[in-house]
């Protein structure tokens, strides 16, 4: 077993990163976790102040690196409670800032009417020592955070915001000193203690949105609750819920959460699992059926199975998935990583450079430290790093509840571009519990008695389909010997000493099997959208007849299909199916291209052809044939209601069986993305436009410590807006939860 102070080179681990203020932080927090032997990769996340580092380095050396970078490091939480304690640390250190910023405010406001009344011409002026007296503790102590990180960062030889803050606000506050000493005016102590009330504001609104921007995977970890009732020799005993362990008896009561994933063994009771799927909607629970861990139990009281622990299971997954997304890095914030490495040192010389040259173009280098103070103050690389991941938080977080999980931000970027989505059709399109409809067979009993038994060995949806009509008919099975799938094709094994062959028209051909006389009810199964299944039995096999096997399509699938066309995007099914059963299928949804009788190695290369005409695509399916599919698309799309093999391949997770969601999906990754690039484009031209506005001497230090300010705060409030779509019912306006 490795020590618990390591991770494996396939795994990795989240640490919470404090002290980081602006993309240079995170570029220099990103280097020095990449320097640490062992490290594979680190993305760090200034949005939600969390490091990701893949490899095999201890995890205390990761934190002496992040300590000598200038910040501290902890490892991240893993559970509700660890999360509700790290919660109340950042309420308690919020609260902190709001009392300094509250007093900042205090003793700022004598300043800032001082100015107005200059402004509006009247003679009235406080002594400059009482100004000095105003502006000290502003600056000192509820500045003092600013220049405990600043000092941070010039002591590891890297520059970063608190650093520009500090020396703008400081040369403003010791040159009014000087002057004041020296008993000349003019004085600039307000313009020092509005900007750093004014960056104390900014931080303090920042860090409320970025709080409620990662409401959603708080809400998540809650779902776990801390205590559950599991039977301990045939008595209900109420335990922590870390005991659970599957294969457990839960004893559910009404209005309680499921501690984990099960099946129900006694009761009757609906389940609220809308924060997990985004089904609104209560979920019957009866004897057989499964439950998901940290759903709402209605008003039965259940006895329940445990198929998972308390960290297993569904919501263990929903809740990898989303810190997973929100702490990868989308392709275009390489661009913002470029800019920030070398952000504050070009700063830091166009302040420079721009003092000499007010010394030189006025002489006066009294009259050359105002601008350069401006330029020093208006940098803002904060909201360069804020840009995208608050919008990747904010998208991910309405994926989540609105049932939608994306692995990674790369995915949320690619989805946006998607052209043609491709639907597998039993289980995706169609309800995925198909229903014998018909038997022609001049020995139906003898039919129905050998492909029964024979399915016993399968656990496809046709097996199923096949054992409740044998089941009905009070047939007894006997078990099959020599059992072997043909995948796309059917299966061969051997009944009561008969040879059996059941499966498709291809696998009847390569037996050398003629089912030439069942042309005609194949034709009529197939004209209804329903497959037909042949069954041969003997030595050599001979035809025994045509089973007729239908599937309902789902309530919502004609409305998938003509949401995805009026966004223009087109749409393929591509099934193992018959040609004609599938085309049946295919008109009644509006599904112009098929693609059928394709075996599961083929679907790839039908993806790879696709893909080759130049287009985006999704792959939609729900099966473990669908996996491979799944992987070859550029954005594959796993049913929810599927297997876990299709989940784990495919970056986007449908959590509901609901094919309206792919538009959902491909319309929540266009908003994110066009909410990053508006965040960038604004903090891109806030830099262009306010640093010659400084340089040029028509920006004071105060406007700019406010449009500083205004440019974060704005780009985090602009990612929120996503939550005004998330609320209005997403893609298609219909129920669901505000996210």
């Amino acid at each position: 077993m490795q020590p618990m102070n390591q991770i494996s080179p396939k795994e990795s681990v989240d640490l919470s990163i404090h002290g980081m203020t602006c993309a240079a932080c995170v570029r220099r927090v990103e280097t020095a976790l990449a320097a640490v032997p062992g490290v594979g990769a680190a993305s760090v996340n200034l949005a939600n102040r969390r490091a990701r580092v893949s490899g095999d380095a201890p995890v205390e050396a990761l934190l002496e690196a992040v300590d000598a970078a200038g910040y501290r490091a902890s490892p991240a939480p893993k559970d509700s409670a660890e999360e509700a304690a790290e919660a109340r640390a950042e309420a308690a250190e919020l609260q902190g800032e709001l009392i300094k910023l509250t007093a900042a405010a205090l003793l700022t406001l004598p300043l800032i009417v001082q100015m107005g009344a200059e402004l509006l011409g009247l003679a009235w002026m406080l002594p400059g020592w009482i100004q000095a007296l105003l502006a000290a503790p502003v600056q000192f102590w509820a500045g003092a955070r600013f220049y405990k990180a600043a000092w941070r960062a010039a002591r590891s030889g890297h520059g970063n915001m608190d650093l520009l803050v500090v020396l703008g606000t400081s040369a403003a506050f010791f040159f009014s000193l000087y002057q004041l000493l020296i008993g000349m005016p003019p004085l600039y102590f307000e313009a020092a203690a509005v900007v750093v009330t004014l960056v104390l504001l900014g931080r303090v609104l920042e860090a409320r949105a970025r709080r409620s921007a990662a409401a959603s995977i708080r809400a998540l970890m809650k779902l776990r609750p801390e205590t559950a009732r599991i039977e301990r020799n045939g008595r209900a005993v109420e335990m922590p819920a870390e005991a659970l362990r599957p294969g457990d008896i839960l004893i559910v009561k009404p209005g309680e959460r499921f501690a984990g994933d099960g099946e129900v063994l006694e009761g009757e009771s609906e389940a609220d699992e809308s924060l997990l799927t985004g089904e609104s909607l209560p979920v019957a629970k009866k004897p057989g059926a499964r439950v998901i861990g940290g759903a709402l139990n209605g008003d039965g009281l259940l006895r329940v199975k445990a198929t998972s622990g308390v960290h297993e299971g569904v919501l263990a997954r929903i809740i990898a998935l989303v810190e997973n997304a929100q702490a990868s890095k989308a392709p275009i914030e390489k661009l913002v990583d470029r800019v920030s490495a070398v952000f504050v040192p070009v700063v830091l010389g166009l302040a420079i450079l721009t003092f000499i040259g007010w010394w030189i173009g006025s002489g006066d280098w009294q009259a050359a430290l105002i601008p350069a103070v401006s330029i020093l103050v208006v940098a803002c690389p904060c909201a360069l790093g804020l840009a995208t991941p608050t919008a990747i938080i904010v998208g991910t977080g309405i994926g989540a509840r609105r049932g939608i999980l994306l692995r990674d931000a790369a995915a949320l970027e690619r989805a946006r571009e998607i052209s043609v989505v491709v639907f597998d059709k039993t289980g995706t399109l169609t309800e995925g519990h198909p229903k014998v409809t018909s038997i022609d067979s001049e020995d139906r009993a003898r039919l129905l008695f050998l492909a029964a038994s024979a399915q016993q060995g399968s656990e496809h949806p046709i097996a199923r389909a096949l054992l409740e009509r044998a089941a009905e008919e009070g047939i007894a099975l006997k078990p099959p010997a020599a059992f072997k799938r043909l995948g796309g094709r059917g299966l061969t094994a051997r009944v009561a000493g008969e040879d059996v062959a059941i499966g498709n028209a291809r696998l009847m051909g390569e037996l050398g099997v003629d089912a030439g006389r069942y042309e005609a009810s194949v034709a009529k199964i197939t004209s209804e959208g329903a497959s037909a299944i042949f069954v041969a039995a003997g030595r050599p096999l001979q035809i025994l007849g045509v089973v007729g096997l239908g599937d309902r399509l789902r309530d919502s699938a004609i409305e998938a299909i003509a949401e995805l066309k009026a966004r223009g995007i087109e749409t393929v099914m591509l099934t193992g199916d018959s040609k004609a059963a599938a085309e049946a299928v295919a008109a009644k949804l509006g599904i112009a291209r098929v693609l059928a009788e394709v075996l599961p190695e083929g679907k790839v290369a039908e993806i790879e052809r696709l893909k080759g005409d130049g287009r985006v695509v999704a792959m939609v399916g729900d099966g473990v044939n669908d996996a491979p599919a799944l992987a070859a698309a550029d954005v594959g799309m796993a049913m929810g209601g599927g297997s876990d093999a299709a989940m784990a391949t495919a970056p986007v997770t449908l959590m509901r069986g609901d094919p309206r969601l792919v538009a959902e999906a491909i319309e929540l990754s266009r908003r994110t993305s066009r909410k990053i690039r508006e965040n960038l484009f604004w903090a891109f031209i806030y830099n262009l436009v306010m640093l010659p506005l400084a340089a040029s001497g028509d920006l004071s230090p105060m406007l700019a410590g406010a449009a500083m300010a205004l440019s974060s705060v704005s780009v985090v409030g602009n990612s929120l807006l996503l939550r005004v779509w998330g609320a209005r019912g997403g893609g298609h306006g219909r129920r669901g939860r505000p996210a």
